[in-house]
């Protein structure tokens, strides 16, 4: 699709880009959301299952390697097996040569899921077993979510405590002297502790401020009245500004600047942000430089709304005479 000769786009065009600004967000959210479950699970909660079922699996198994006395064909499940007696309880061997009872074989038979039976092993079918009776999906999801929860505030209590907060540094002073693994942890551990780390810093208003250079105007965060010193030796107030960066603006850094040569901007500070996070892409509404078109589209708009509120204020008016004229006496 070719674009017009004066630049601006073709209306199909311009349908398929709006489209994909609606499309692509949430798309984008819901693709970052089941990227990071997919890690969880692969990472944390597999293995966590894995330890549950193979612990219960312990306390549980009746697995034999010697023969029982009197073997017999039998058919399970349209499965022709081979089974005996060993403590007065049927028994069915593997292909593996082991024995397990009977009944947690027809249990694993009916479901196998991925286990298959002709080549799996006693522990492999126990695991399968315990899954099907003791540890189904939804229950480990729930539980490990409970013990998570958990861990985490007994660790929020740990270092919290004197201890806790001398084990931390001990093991941030050791991460420190690792060449590039501190590199990642500090970048990481300054996007969490502005995430989830409480703070008693709120930001005021928005301000735009000469910066790096003059002529080059930075949009930052106004935290509150600098230092004292600075405002006696200035002889005027004087501003801290967190000046974030772009497009992570969890991270920045602080500026003191005279209240002089802040500009306060009509924004709020979660537009601000979005400024911020989208390269200066995302502007606010009423902070948009209108094109030629959208002037005049606006100047349109506001004649008729102009007019609109004229000819409420003549309908007034002549309501108002004719009242007037049908009180008067004839």
């Amino acid at each position: 699709m070719m674009a017009k000769k004066d630049g601006k786009p073709r209306p199909f065009r311009r349908a398929v880009l709006a489209g994909l600004g609606v499309l692509l967000p949430p798309l984008l959210t819901l693709a970052l959301f089941l990227w990071a479950w997919s890690l969880v699970e692969s990472y944390v909660l597999d293995p966590v299952d894995w330890a549950a079922r193979s612990t219960v699996v312990a306390f549980i198994d009746d697995v034999h390697d010697e023969s029982p006395k009197e073997i017999k064909s039998s058919e399970i499940g349209s499965t022709e097996v081979k089974t005996g007696l060993i403590d007065s309880t049927e028994f069915v061997q593997l292909s593996t040569t082991q024995w397990i009872p009977v009944e947690i074989y027809r249990s694993v038979k009916s479901d196998p899921g991925d286990t298959d039976l002709s080549q799996a092993n006693a522990n492999d079918v126990y695991l399968r077993y315990v899954r099907l009776n003791y540890l189904k999906r939804p229950v480990v999801i729930v539980v490990f979510l409970c013990l998570f929860v958990i861990v985490l505030y007994i660790l929020g209590k740990f270092l919290a405590a004197g201890i806790g907060r001398m084990t931390l540094r001990l093991f941030e002073r050791v991460i420190n002297h690792v060449p590039i693994i501190r590199n990642v942890y500090s970048s990481v551990k300054q996007v969490t502790d502005f995430l989830f780390t409480e703070r008693e810093m709120e930001f005021n208003r928005v301000v735009a401020v000469q910066y790096p250079s003059q002529g080059i105007w930075s949009i930052g965060f106004v935290t509150g009245e600098s230092m004292q010193s600075l405002h006696d030796s200035i002889g005027e107030p004087v501003l801290s500004v967190l000046m974030p960066t772009s497009p992570m603006p969890a991270t920045g850094f602080t500026i003191t600047v005279p209240k002089s040569r802040t500009i306060d901007l009509g924004i709020t500070v979660d537009q601000a942000i979005q400024f911020v996070v989208s390269c200066g892409v995302v502007v606010p509404i009423n902070e948009q430089v209108l094109d030629g078109d959208s002037s005049e589209v606006k100047g349109a708009v506001e004649s008729v709304v102009a007019g609109l509120i004229d000819d409420s204020s003549d309908d007034s008016s002549d309501s108002s005479t004719l009242t007037n004229t049908a009180d008067q006496p004839s």
